[in-house]
């Protein structure tokens, strides 16, 4: 199995357009500070990719990558799809720039298509351009692609909505899931869960069968988003796990035998600083701060 990370950023990307934060300012003054929003390219085959989330900077990563390049013919695309973990708008306002592809598949969590054709309606937006095929993502694996050796399957993790879909469908828990991507050939697995609001039994079962896990890391700690002057919201209460402290995702990731990737970097996480001393206690643990650009093979 084949993937690259195509960004690690949360909402708003690095940097935020409307935002001084140190995080933010550290982005702008140097470059390879700077993350996009949070996005994978996972290889279907030798020649259909799928993008795990449709990001707004959805065009900026094709063009970094160069397996997403076009060719051999003028509007020839490797990109087959986008297989979607939630409705969030940064992780979706990308599916508009898809306009111009003859056609694309997007999977999706029942709660999530209703959410992007019943309020944002994609599905309107798109069809004068395009040939949209849904399908739905559900805790059964099925193939990625028609004929692809690499399956996908949902494993719910939250029933957080995103603001504009307030009061529509049902209080489920795929409103947000982790997917899991296993390669039949090898047996290898990939975990990824760019959102992770409760480390459930589910989501422990799926972690310990892992070879990778790519992880939620927006916040470093429960307080950072007041102690930031971002929100006067915990980050348990946004809907993400902290990273560190004694029910952190830091502790319970040490202990899985995957290699232990965190992404989706708020601009306020230290992390986003590669000389912060918090990247030298992941690594005693062990763990890793995903990169833009990072190709990981199973």
């Amino acid at each position: 199995m084949l993937l690259q990370v195509l960004g690690t950023a949360a909402g708003g990307g690095l940097p935020q357009w409307n935002c001084a934060c140190p995080g933010c300012a550290g982005a702008r003054a140097h470059p390879r500070r700077r993350r996009l929003h949070a996005s994978l390219a996972v290889r279907a085959d030798e020649r259909r990719w799928y993008l795990v989330g449709a990001t707004p900077d959805i065009g900026e990563q094709i063009e970094r990558c160069s397996h997403l390049h076009p060719g051999p013919g003028p509007r020839d695309s490797p990109v087959a799809g986008v297989v979607l973990t939630d409705a969030e708008l940064d992780h979706t306002l990308g599916l508009a720039r898809l306009r111009e592809a003859d056609r694309f598949e997007i999977l999706a969590t029942e709660p999530v298509r209703g959410a992007l054709l019943g309020r944002l309606r994609i599905g309107e937006t798109l069809a004068p351009y395009t040939r949209v095929t849904w399908r739905e993502l559900g805790t059964d694996a099925v193939p990625l692609a028609a004929g692809a050796t690499v399956d996908v399957s949902a494993v719910p993790v939250a029933a957080k909505r995103p603001r504009y879909a307030a009061g529509t469908g049902p209080d489920a828990p795929t409103w947000a899931v982790a997917l899991r991507l296993h390669e039949r050939a090898t047996g290898r697995t990939l975990l990824y869960a760019p959102a992770l609001a409760h480390w459930n039994e589910d989501f422990e079962q799926a972690a310990e069968d892992a070879d990778v896990v790519i992880v939620d890391g927006t916040f470093w700690d429960d307080d950072e988003p007041a102690r930031a002057g971002v929100s006067a919201r915990t980050a348990r209460s946004m809907g993400h796990l902290p990273i560190d402290g004694p029910n952190g995702t830091a502790r319970r990731l040490a202990a899985l035998r995957a290699r232990c990737l965190y992404t989706h970097l708020n601009n306020t996480n230290p992390l986003t600083d590669p000389d912060a001393q918090q990247h030298a206690q992941l690594a005693g643990s062990g763990l890793e701060v995903a990169a833009d650009g990072m190709v990981i093979e199973l």
